[in-house]
């Protein structure tokens, strides 16, 4: 064994060396990754970039190669990525101080222009941060509280996202989607807020209620001025039958049921009952 040792010994060390190399060689991309070739400090070719347009099943994840000692290899992750907006306040147009906390999900789809501007990814979440909290300030800051829990909500998430995903594009990230987790009112000022709400509604229902008896009275005149018509007409087609009608209304109010106990005097040649004398 010695001697074979000592007559291939160059052969030997040859092959270890071939095998070391061919080992360092090898990049192994998996699909939820992709892999960014650097030589000299300079980005030269990727493995397995995300394309939105890609077909299913074909990437560029698998068995690749590099020049040992001459490019290294930095992998950057393939899926999505989210950066939190610490929580903070924000100033409505109504002079509301609101509680915000947001979150944005990004991914890197020009992963070259990434590292030549941020390094990694953790670089562009770090400078994605104080961009989405500005970015909420500016575009909250334009708005009422009330605005922010109707569908103007989504417009301005929309917002958002735009003017987010354009800053972002410079680290070579896409904006994918921006949500506001909270929204609320500092407290003490939301009871302040309620009260002002439950004044405001008070009013509005003073008011309807004002419209209300108004359009009450409206039609409460114009249908007395009706039945005044109605019994003018009535008066002056039949003045016999209209007052004897009247009169049978006036002797069925005296002398209702309801009335008992109490006794009218009157005189047998009284006007009043001289419909009781006529044949």
């Amino acid at each position: 064994m010695t001697g074979l040792w000592q007559d291939y010994k160059a052969a030997w060390i040859a092959g270890v060396l071939v095998v070391i190399a061919a080992m360092l060689s090898v990049i192994v991309v998996p699909e939820d990754q992709q892999a960014v070739v650097i030589q000299a400090g300079k980005p030269v070719r990727v493995y397995n970039q995300f394309s939105a347009n890609a077909d299913y099943g074909q990437t560029g994840a698998g068995v690749h190669f590099r020049i040992p000692l001459v490019e290294r290899v930095q992998r950057i992750d393939k899926r999505l990525l989210s950066v939190d907006m610490q929580q903070q306040q924000v100033l409505s147009t109504d002079q509301q101080r609101l509680n915000v906390d947001a979150y944005a999900r990004y991914r890197i789809v020009d992963p070259v222009r990434m590292v030549r501007s941020a390094g990694t990814t953790e670089r562009v979440t770090e400078q994605l941060g104080p961009i989405l909290s500005s970015v909420v300030r500016q575009e909250l800051g334009k708005r009422t509280f009330q605005s922010l829990l109707t569908a103007e909500r989504g417009r301005a998430m929309e917002n958002i996202r735009a003017l987010l995903d354009k800053q972002a594009r410079e680290y070579g990230a896409q904006i994918v989607d921006v949500r506001i987790m909270r929204a609320d009112l500092p407290e003490g000022a939301l009871d302040s807020a309620f009260a002002r709400m439950e004044a405001a509604r008070q009013e509005e229902a003073k008011t309807i209620a004002a419209q209300g008896q108004r359009d009450a009275q409206i039609i409460r005149a114009d249908a007395e001025a009706q039945s005044a018509k109605i019994y003018a007409d009535s008066f002056g087609k039949d003045p016999q039958f209209y007052d004897f009608f009247r009169a049978m209304q006036s002797y069925q109010l005296s002398f209702a049921k309801d009335q008992s106990g109490k006794t009218i005097v009157l005189s047998p040649d009284n006007a009043y009952l001289k419909r009781f004398r006529e044949p």
